[in-house]
């Protein structure tokens, strides 16, 4: 049985005739109720009368001309238009922490690229040494942070320029980069678009990088007590065009160089972001093509690491990684990004391009990073 809804307090009034009276063109009403009285959310039923894809961007204008911002999405067979009594308005970012943060990084990747092709302990400090990979793996993060930078601007969702991550303690030289989206997504198409630009710019760069370091790079015999980089489908794929078999094999693998270290780094980094849960580029991915129903993977995810880490575990060569991003997702990952009108379903050309990107993510993802 249907619960009584609570009655509209009387200053709401109002805001409920000039909301109804500025989209009799684009939704027909059938009933209005309060949600949550204490944050005076409207909720109006009924009907759109245009295509919402095409119609959405305009009620959200009409919406905020009166100080609310409209999200949709489907319960049963009508459709539910919640008014929110709020626009979202965002300020500048300073582009000065943008600045420093890349030059940053420039420096702390110039560190780790000069340790690699340091002969003498002496070396590590000729930063002009490691050019190879810094600019390899910025070339990199910068083309993935600008594919959703780009996607962004172009649905009109407010965003940040990157901000780049310095870690010279490290293999990698950095955590990476992000952009922070200043506001929320119109709807699944543009959710798809922001979050499927990134990997997928990082990518066009990332395979030219790892198949002309892998191409200048030395096979030799296998080092023991060194690191060694662990194999997706995807690399073994690049190993084998460029060398013509399956490496590591018969004791012998190839010594990559600063370039290809970055293309590997590349690799690694895109199948992160495409574990299809949370606020991931995945995740984005995800429910923009599946909806509500990407939170089915959450749990598949979770046991799949957990399998990972024990199987390390047991086969002596532990990786530590899978079991902090286990935490973080258990912690983080069950809540997706959703757009403001959640009922306009992907396109083809999207929905097969989502598919892709979610096949990515199985020929990207490393189960075993690095073993010693």
């Amino acid at each position: 049985m249907e619960q009584p809804q609570p009655a509209l307090p009387r200053e709401n009034y109002e805001h409920v005739d000039a909301l109804r009276q500025a989209i009799t063109d684009l939704f027909l009403v059938y009933d209005t109720t309060l949600d949550y009285p204490d944050k005076g959310y409207l909720r109006f039923r009924g009907r759109f009368l245009q295509d919402p894809a095409d119609c959405f961007p305009e009620m959200r204008r009409r919406f905020e001309r009166h100080g609310f911002t409209p999200t949709v999405n489907e319960e049963g067979d009508r459709t539910t238009l919640i008014a929110l009594p709020i626009v979202f308005e965002h300020s500048k970012s300073n582009r000065v922490i943008n600045l420093v943060l890349f030059i940053a990084t420039i420096f702390s990747t110039l560190f780790v690229g000069a340790s690699y092709a340091a002969e003498t302990p002496d070396q590590i400090w000729q930063l002009w040494r490691g050019w190879p990979f810094s600019a390899s793996i910025l070339l990199i993060l910068g083309a993935h942070e600008l594919g959703h930078y780009f996607a962004a601007r172009h649905h009109n969702v407010p965003v940040t320029l990157p901000y780049f991550l310095p870690m010279p303690l490290s293999l990698f030289g950095t955590l990476g980069a992000f952009i922070r989206l200043q506001g929320p997504v119109t709807n699944r198409r543009a959710l798809f678009d922001v979050g499927a630009a990134g990997p997928l710019a990082g990518l066009v760069f990332a395979l030219p990088v790892l198949f002309i370091g892998l191409a200048t790079s030395a096979v030799g015999p296998v080092m023991p007590g060194g690191i060694f980089e662990g194999n997706s489908i995807l690399y073994s794929l690049a190993k084998l065009a460029v060398f013509g078999r399956l490496l590591p094999g018969n004791g012998v693998d190839v010594h990559l160089n600063q370039v290809a270290w970055a293309g590997w780094v590349g690799l690694f980094v895109t199948g992160l972001n495409l574990i299809p849960v949370g606020q991931l580029d995945g995740g984005h991915v995800a429910y923009a093509l599946f909806g509500k129903r990407a939170r089915l993977f959450f749990w598949p995810a979770i046991v799949a690491l957990g399998l990972i880490v024990l199987y390390s575990w047991l086969a002596g060569f532990f990786t530590p990684t899978w079991l902090l991003w286990i935490f973080l997702l258990l912690a983080f990952g069950r809540v997706h990004a959703r757009p403001l009108e959640d009922i306009t379903e992907l396109d083809p050309r999207r929905r097969v391009l989502a598919v892709f990107t979610l096949a990515l993510f199985f020929l990207a993802f490393v189960p075993f990073p690095l073993a010693g």
